[in-house]
């Protein structure tokens, strides 16, 4: 017994030596062996295969039809990046259509996006909104990541070039029933500092969605769904919609989309 003890202490002293001496040889090593340049690429490589590569997503989120009001309405929300694990280039596009050629709302964000926690990334650029009405742009500056194994937020503050402060946030979360069949709930609420009555905005909560979309993922990239959406308005942002003979939700809706990606 402590024959075997004095030689796992011995072999321990020695792994500690080892250690304590990987580094006081040449930076490196391997160039006299394989030449200079040809261990730089090989470097090179390691480098980008372990968080320095670069790639790209393009998501559909939403893609959907509805009626509304007896006529057909339509809604989408793209998102799409490029970058690293650390910095990426988002653009983000949200809107909705009514009957006929109409655009009501759409809207466009240019964002940079840099990894401050591990499920976390903070963003800041540009939004520009395009209404039939007055349109306005944007600073933003926001938080979008995944809660492991609970939901994605998605939360942002907007000031406008002429003051207006507003906020929005998301949250959504998978419910996995199947492989294949996923039943997501989704909660929006949108916010304001101060009354902005050409845009049809009130202070405080101005509306609140909820949504709950069942879809089927034939493949990961592709996947139609079922749903209901409800919206509602709130305080003065409900009273200029109903002076201005405009939708103010309190309703449900069902809705046929496609989520998909590349």
């Amino acid at each position: 017994m402590k024959t075997a003890l004095a030689l796992l202490f011995a072999a321990g002293c020695i792994d500690a030596a080892v250690a304590q001496n990987a580094d006081s040889g040449p930076e490196h090593a391997a160039d006299a062996i394989f030449g200079a340049e040809a261990m730089a690429r090989s470097r090179d490589v390691l480098l980008r295969e372990n968080g320095h590569f670069r790639a790209a997503m393009v998501l559909a989120d939403e893609l959907e039809w509805t009626r509304e009001n007896g006529a057909n309405a339509y809604r989408w929300d793209l998102q799409g990046w490029y970058g690293g694990d650390h910095d990426k280039l988002w653009l983000k596009s949200t809107g909705e259509d009514g009957a006929g050629a109409t655009t009501r709302t759409a809207e466009l964000q240019a964002l940079w996006s840099h990894a401050v926690l591990p499920f976390f990334d903070l963003q800041a650029g540009l939004r520009h909104d395009f209404r039939p009405g007055p349109s306005r742009s944007y600073a933003v500056l926001g938080l979008q990541g995944l809660v492991p194994y609970e939901f994605e937020l998605d939360a942002a503050l907007f000031l406008s070039e002429r003051g207006d402060l507003g906020a929005r946030v998301e949250f959504s979360h998978d419910l996995r029933l199947t492989q294949r069949l996923i039943l997501q709930p989704e909660l929006e609420a949108e916010l304001s500092a101060q009354d902005v009555p050409e845009l049809g905005i009130g202070s405080g909560l101005g509306s609140a969605a909820f949504g709950l979309r069942l879809r089927y993922e034939f493949a990961r990239e592709f996947a139609p769904y079922l749903g209901l959406h409800y919206e509602r308005r709130f305080g003065a942002t409900r009273n200029y919609a109903e002076a201005a003979s405009a939708h103010t939700g309190d309703e449900w809706q069902f809705l046929a989309g496609l989520r998909a990606w590349f």
